[in-house]
């Protein structure tokens, strides 16, 4: 069976998230993007956890689903196709500690098959740090005693690196991370089957390491609201299962690869210091030290030079298990570009809707429906994709926390982005 899975989400008790990220609302946008297995998020959180215990109830399988379901579907206005939503238990936990002379800063996605797993696993994290003070807690234990109190708590529980790139909060980021998997978790390393690429990479550049040929590249989204949801999803072919689904990303067998973000348009792919409006090629950082030529001060080391300062390859390799991926714009952006306004405007709501409810769901339509059956709906909207499903697009990189742009049509750039491309190449 075919699905796609975002295993990576937030609840409304996570700091900096959208109040709506209820399960309600988590149903009806999973239903309008095309999702079928969503992560629940946050299940270490008591309030979280007590609302998940009420309103989902389990399926057989490891999942979840809602006991009510929402009368209305979809968002108002929208018709989606009927999807089958289950949930997943799952978290993200922030792991702060002192290891060899450093501060390290690791963010990582346990997942539980039932809820006597995740009450055991809630209990023991909960010597280590206050569970209810944020939707993704900040324990005192390194990444590599959280992988073993998770392993010790059941032989089913799941434990996933978290954008494993980033520069502050991951296991192999410039500022708060370690220089290879293995220096991190030492003993346990065997048990790491899989890592999160996260928005500002993808498989190809994680390709260029043979350090991590034998792990499995996953893609979720790490939403803070309902409407991004779904801005990476991983795809299988497997038995609808908990255990089947951990088990394709053990084994290959059943792994259908990504949908990703052009890595350029994350948050931290170049390097820059956003304070002074500055980014930076890896090349360029290089030449400079690695110091902002403003102010003085380091700057912030991004995704992209951190995979060519570890990386082993001139080009990427794909190891011949590894599946294939393929890169998506959200359709709130296509629709902005094509409407010159904003994604939250009212005049690409109104459009969002009318695709949405011609096409079924959103990735019906970005990666399934064939072009002229677009084009038939809106030829603008039919290039846009074409040039996306064909990676003929135009990419401004993000930097030190501000996202990047990808431009699918080829008018002309706006003067913003004429200027920035002009400092960058």
């Amino acid at each position: 069976m075919f699905y796609r899975a975002d295993l990576h989400i937030h609840s409304h008790y996570a700091q900096a998230c959208s109040k709506n990220l209820n399960l309600e609302t988590l149903y009806q946008w999973a239903r309008v993007k095309g999702i079928h297995v969503l992560g629940t998020g946050d299940f270490t959180h008591p309030a979280w956890f007590a609302e998940l215990q009420e309103k989902l109830q389990p399926d057989g399988s490891g999942f979840f689903t809602l006991k009510n379901p929402p009368q209305q579907h979809a968002p108002e206005g929208m018709k989606v196709t009927d999807t089958d939503v289950r949930f997943c238990l799952s978290t993200e936990i922030s792991s702060v500690y002192q290891w060899d002379g450093r501060t390290r800063k690791n963010h990582n996605l346990v997942y539980a098959p039932d809820f006597e797993t995740v009450a055991e696993i809630n209990k023991r994290l909960s010597r280590y740090g206050n569970l209810a003070a944020d939707g993704r807690p900040t324990v005192s234990l390194p990444s590599r005693d959280v992988l073993e109190l998770v392993l010790n708590t059941s032989p089913r529980a799941r434990f996933i690196p978290a954008h494993a790139w980033t520069p502050w909060f991951s296991t192999l980021g410039s500022r708060g991370g370690y220089n290879s998997i293995q220096e991190c978790f030492r003993d346990l390393t065997p048990h790491i089957f899989a890592i999160e690429t996260g928005l500002s990479s993808d498989p190809a550049m994680n390709w260029q390491w043979s350090a991590l040929d034998a792990i499995t590249m996953v893609s979720f989204s790490d939403a803070h609201s309902p409407q991004k949801l779904g801005r990476e999803v991983t795809l299988f072919n497997t038995e609808r299962s908990y255990d089947a689904m951990f088990a394709a990303m053990q084994t290959g067998k059943g792994f259908g690869g990504t949908y990703e973000f052009f890595p350029e348009e994350g948050k931290y792919s170049y390097d820059g210091h956003r304070l002074c409006k500055v980014v930076l090629s890896p090349q360029q950082t290089n030449a400079l030290n690695g110091i902002c030529p403003h102010c003085g001060k380091p700057l912030t080391i991004g995704v992209f030079n951190r995979v060519h300062t570890l990386s082993d390859r001139q080009a990427p390799l794909q190891p011949a298990t590894a599946s294939n991926f393929s890169h998506i714009v959200p359709l709130p952006e296509i629709l902005s570009e094509i409407n010159g306004t904003s994604p939250e405007s009212k005049k690409v709501q109104q459009a969002f809707i009318s695709a949405v409810s011609k096409f079924g769901n959103e990735f019906t339509l970005l990666n399934d429906t064939p072009i002229p059956d677009i084009e038939r709906f809106n030829a603008t909207l039919a290039t846009a994709i074409g040039n996306m499903r064909k990676g003929q697009v135009t990419r401004t990189p993000g930097y030190d926390g501000i996202y990047g742009h990808i431009k699918l049509l080829q008018n002309e750039l706006p003067r913003s982005s004429q200027t920035l491309q002009t400092r960058l190449f």
